[in-house]
């Protein structure tokens, strides 16, 4: 099963001190990304000896006069070469409280895409400034990332402190720059920490070099920072993956239906509608890979048995008879463009939203927006690679979907070009407007 199905998840009102954190990491460019991973990695014991011996051998061999634990992150040839990350790394670690996935997304600009696609499913953010450097372009274009993506936690690093001395007006004055910035945009919870990745000050134990800074560190924060009251428990949304007709004699009559739950909680005898046929049922069983339980929240990936017959396939949805997501076939989204090929007003691609396919068309560029300035410009007419813009679709098939500040599982949705079958757009359903009206049965 994937890390966030199963057991990953917490139940609602309830602790699991092995429930999973996904965080991202972004920064500009030098700013320290690898060495912070490599630190957390070193610091709290995740890696083996042969691969520190390698890593120190490596170190020797470039003449560094350190163990570069950046060197534990380098998993792309092109990225030692080169010095540059081209893609998202995913890396994997644990401690007695906690699971954790990082990715580590690129620093630079013409990389746009790769971020919003390492943070599309993180629970919190960790932007690294350079306290040399300050505030820049590339910090402030991934504060407005992480609001546009709507991640619940940010935690501002702001790291190589040694090399200002430990200087709490360094800090100071990047702190109130950054917030300045952020209060612009849709933040919840922020979260300064001053560090150095490469001493290891303020990454896994408090630092005796910042007496004055009386916050946690780095790892303690993200052991601790409360995450199971993120999830939407309100809006009950199931769509399903799959119709389980295993038809052998022993399981004869049975009929599930497999999927993640989006949101909300369901529970065996719950009534519930399916949309989009709007027909009545109840929740009979509610089945797992370890067994049936009673009830089922985000992340878990479970098997609903229904009370009825009733003619389910891949695309539909399960929730509650009062509190369905809109379906329709015109809505708004910011999109943000992964392809070479430009987006423009009349340009056709496949549309996946949660488990159901369609086709969509381009009725309009509302804006394109300048992720440094947030500036929106009204009279572009094209979207570019790594170009983020309001865009207006219109679908062959109506979806069901709810904005995505409300759910981001429900208000997502990918854009596909059918020739090459490659992504070429991420898009966030903003809402719908006056001219979209719910489908009619």
């Amino acid at each position: 099963m994937s890390p966030a199905a199963g057991s990953n998840g917490v139940p609602p009102g309830g602790e699991d001190t092995s429930e999973l954190l996904r965080f991202a990491t972004a920064g500009s460019v030098d700013d320290g990304k690898s060495t912070l991973i490599g630190r957390l990695l070193f610091d709290s014991k995740q890696i083996f000896q042969d691969q520190l011996e390698h890593v120190e051998k490596v170190s020797v061999d470039k003449g560094i006069g350190y163990t570069d634990l950046a060197l534990l992150t380098d998993g792309l040839r092109a990225e030692r070469e080169q010095g540059i990350t081209i893609d998202v790394a995913y890396r994997y670690f644990s401690t007695p409280r906690r699971k954790f996935i990082i990715a580590d997304t690129p620093g630079h600009i013409q990389y746009t895409r790769n971020m919003v696609t390492g943070a599309s499913t993180a629970d919190l953010s960790i932007i690294l400034v350079d306290a040399r450097k300050g505030v820049l372009e590339q910090s402030r274009r991934h504060a407005f990332l992480n609001s546009l993506l709507n991640i619940p936690h940010l935690v501002v690093a702001i790291n190589k402190m040694d090399l200002v001395d430990y200087d709490e007006q360094a800090y100071d004055e990047i702190v109130t720059e950054f917030g300045r910035w952020a209060s612009k945009l849709d933040i919840h919870d922020m979260t300064f920490i001053p560090v150095s990745a490469l001493n290891g000050d303020n990454i896994v134990e408090k630092s005796t070099n910042m007496p004055w800074y009386e916050g946690p560190s780095l790892l303690y924060h993200l052991e601790h920072v409360h995450i199971a009251s993120d999830r939407n428990l309100i809006d009950n949304r199931f769509p399903v993956q799959w119709v389980i007709r295993p038809k052998t004699d022993e399981h004869h009559d049975y009929r599930g239906y497999a999927g993640v739950v989006s949101s909300g909680v369901f529970k065996v005898g719950d009534d519930v509608i399916v949309l989009p046929s709007k027909k009545e049922t109840r929740i009979a069983q509610i089945d797992t890979f370890e067994g049936p339980i009673e009830e089922a929240f985000p992340p878990l990936s479970v098997t609903l048995l229904l009370e009825d017959e009733i003619d389910i396939s891949r695309g539909d949805m399960i929730c509650r008879l009062h509190n369905q997501p809109q379906e329709v076939r015109e809505f708004e989204a910011m999109v943000c463009w992964m392809s070479d090929e430009e987006m423009k007003a009349g340009s056709k691609y496949a549309i996946k939203h949660t488990t159901r396919d369609g086709r969509a068309i381009v009725q309009d560029l509302r804006y394109k927006i300048d992720v440094n300035t947030l500036h929106r410009d009204h009279g572009a007419t094209t979207l570019g690679l790594n170009d983020i813009g309001r865009v207006h679709l219109k679908t062959s098939t109506p979806l069901l979907i709810d904005e995505y500040r409300r759910s981001r599982a429900t208000g997502s949705f990918i854009l596909i070009d059918e020739g090459t079958n490659t992504t070429v757009g991420a898009g966030m359903i903003t809402g719908t407007e006056s001219w979209a009206q719910p489908t009619q049965h």
